[in-house]
């Protein structure tokens, strides 16, 4: 396995940058600030604790900022149910978004994992 040099490198850190475009651009329009901040800041919320993680040289620090990572994944995904109920968004688009979370936060799972070895 090749050494990774910087986070930028990191699949999931693009892939989490990606759903943080995702989300913003989803969410433009929304008039509920509170909401629109809150699921726009968990998403920055998985792409820099990935970072700040890598940053850390370290890898039980790395792996307890991808926990952060993963666990905010879930709160966009929480989030994005209730944008659906809230009909902020529509369904096909909140599933699209969710499934995108899932992914990442596997990803995030499977480094981790590889980590172990």
């Amino acid at each position: 396995m090749a050494t990774v040099k910087y986070f930028e490198d990191l699949m999931i850190w693009q892939e989490s940058r990606k759903l943080v475009n995702d989300i913003y651009n989803q969410f433009k329009i929304c008039r509920d600030y509170g909401f629109k901040d809150q699921i726009q800041r968990a998403a920055v919320s998985v792409m820099n604790n990935i970072a700040e993680g890598f940053e850390r040289k370290s890898n039980s620090e790395f792996k307890r900022f991808l926990d952060i990572a993963k666990s905010s994944c879930g709160e966009v995904r929480s989030m994005l149910y209730l944008a659906e109920d809230m009909e902020y968004i529509e369904k096909e688009n909140a599933e699209a978004l969710r499934n995108e979370c899932k992914l990442l936060a596997g990803s995030i799972v499977k480094l981790k994992k590889s980590m172990n070895y």
